[in-house]
């Protein structure tokens, strides 16, 4: 009898696979199918199904009853590292979370995090199943439990590449990094009809939660793909930078010579701090050739954060980018710097800040959208990360921004400086002002010569060397040459904090 029962269910998952009318009807929205994003995503062959047999349980909904309810689970590999994922089908009641689904994919993030793996989640569904109650929401809510308790044990990944609605969306909004689709995925707590019923507002599903909507204006996307092969090659590519899980370091790959001299740079940093340039420039002529990898490249664009390889090792770049705002940090950067931050310190990965800024952004709007608090997530996750910070100082550090990004009474372990370094509380022409503002009343003409003075006295990194505030002054020509030295010195480091259940986050 069960040997009989065994060879339906091939059969019936042969069905499945050869099923033309939903894989055409996938095909036509230009979506590829769940089992073909997991075929195209896993090294081939390694593919395991788990909880095949799994059904919703609902006497009302008998004749909708198919074996997988509505998701795809298993193990395999990517690049022969162990990953586990899911992928929901949204061929099948819209991919909606019934009480089975959920707890398919609950056992998954079990196994990932008891076995230290990766866990990627393919999702492509309409949200809660409205016909399974309360028993569809409870059994979702062991999904955000046990998205909170892996966080910073092993990385989480999450695909948008269809609709993903109501509750769908907060687990993705509990990993690590979320890749969306342009022009098939979506992400929104409540749709464009919900929303016209509610408050008349008339939108469509792209302008409300499409992949450029949460790329740039609200930051929930950290990368954009333009169809569903590039999504999961650029989760292949993010792979190759982390580590298994929180236990293990990332993983080495020697690509580039640790004696190239960067001669390019003082062609692409202006010597006048006024003058803009691409900030990308400089990351591209100082860490391994071709390895940086961009996150968030849409969202608060004053900073540039991303993994990058240095001699072989990855690492974690945050950088001020001179050609938007002169690289002021905000609201939106501070959170895309914090979040970054956090992430590379769960898993052991050194930390390199490229800076050239000016403060903080000022003006009523930063103030009363809370600046402060904002500001204040780079200082306690900075303060707060224990793995190797090394800050480089290409032309400005000023003020609070200054504090955050390069202080060494903050925690960073080794500060470099160019000779071109400003390290100050402001810049001249704005401390003058203050200091010297009855003799500038006086004459206005005096106000060049003063700020010259002020700056040949207090601005040159030498005066902060002095103090013991900036451990090397280096030609930029031996940018990298410097920082591959600093990073081999600390890359063992080790640091202990105080026992405590966690801290308060200004969030």
């Amino acid at each position: 009898m069960g040997v009989n029962k065994f060879k339906e269910f091939l059969d019936k998952s042969k069905d499945l696979l050869n099923d033309k009318s939903a894989s055409e009807l996938q095909h036509k929205k230009g979506k590829l199918t769940a089992r073909e994003r997991l075929k195209y995503l896993l090294d081939d062959g390694s593919f395991t199904e788990l909880d095949a047999f799994a059904e919703l349980q609902s006497n009302e909904l008998e004749a909708k009853k198919k074996a997988g309810d509505g998701v795809i689970t298993g193990y395999g590999t990517i690049s022969k590292r162990a990953v586990y994922v899911y992928a929901q089908d949204f061929s099948f009641m819209g991919g909606s979370m019934g009480e089975m689904h959920n707890r398919k994919i609950a056992h998954i993030m079990e196994l990932a995090l008891k076995t230290g793996c990766p866990c990627i989640g393919l999702l492509d569904s309409g949200g809660a199943r409205i016909q399974e109650g309360i028993a569809a929401l409870d059994s979702g809510g062991k999904i955000f439990q046990l998205n909170t308790i892996s966080s910073g044990i092993v990385p989480q990944i999450s695909a948008i590449l269809g609709p993903c609605a109501g509750i769908a969306v907060y687990s993705p909004a509990l990993t690590d990094f979320i890749f969306m689709v342009k022009k098939t995925g979506y992400m929104f707590i409540t749709g464009p009809d919900v929303i016209k019923t509610v408050t008349g507002e008339v939108i469509d599903f792209e302008r409300l939660g499409g992949a450029m909507s949460h790329s740039e204006k609200s930051g929930v996307a950290n990368f954009v793909a333009e169809n569903e092969k590039e999504c999961l090659d650029m989760i292949k590519i993010l792979l190759s930078y982390l580590p298994q899980n929180n236990l293990e370091s990332p993983p080495y790959r020697a690509s580039d010579s640790p004696t190239r001299e960067t001669k390019r740079l003082e062609a692409i940093v202006p010597d006048d701090s006024k003058k803009t340039y691409n900030i990308k420039d400089v990351i591209d002529e100082v860490f391994d050739r071709k390895s940086f990898f961009e996150v968030h490249a849409g969202f608060a664009n004053n900073a540039v954060v991303g993994f990058a390889r240095l001699n072989g090792n990855v690492i974690g770049i945050v950088a001020n980018q001179p050609k938007v705002l002169a690289g002021c940090l905000d609201i939106n950067s501070s959170d895309k710097i914090s979040r970054f931050v956090r992430f590379c310190d769960c898993f052991n990965i050194p930390l390199i800040n490229i800076v050239d800024v000016t403060g903080y952004l000022p003006g009523t709007e930063q103030e009363h959208y809370g600046i402060i608090r904002h500001g204040a997530k780079v200082l306690y996750s900075y303060s707060e990360a224990t793995v190797p910070k090394i800050s480089l100082v290409l032309r400005k550090a000023y003020g609070g921004a200054y504090i955050a990004l390069v202080s060494k009474d903050m925690g960073f372990d080794k500060v470099v400086a160019w000779p071109t370094a400003e390290i100050a509380v402001m810049g001249a022409e704005q401390a003058v002002s203050i200091i010297n503002k009855d003799e500038i009343g006086k004459n206005p003409k005096a106000k060049p010569e003063l700020a010259e003075k002020y700056a040949e006295k207090y601005l040159n990194p030498y005066v902060a060397a002095k103090l013991g505030k900036v451990d090397m002054i280096i030609e930029p020509r031996n940018t990298r040459i410097a920082l591959i030295k600093c990073l081999e010195m600390l890359i063992s480091k080790r640091e202990k904090r105080p026992a405590k259940k966690h801290g308060n986050m200004p969030l």
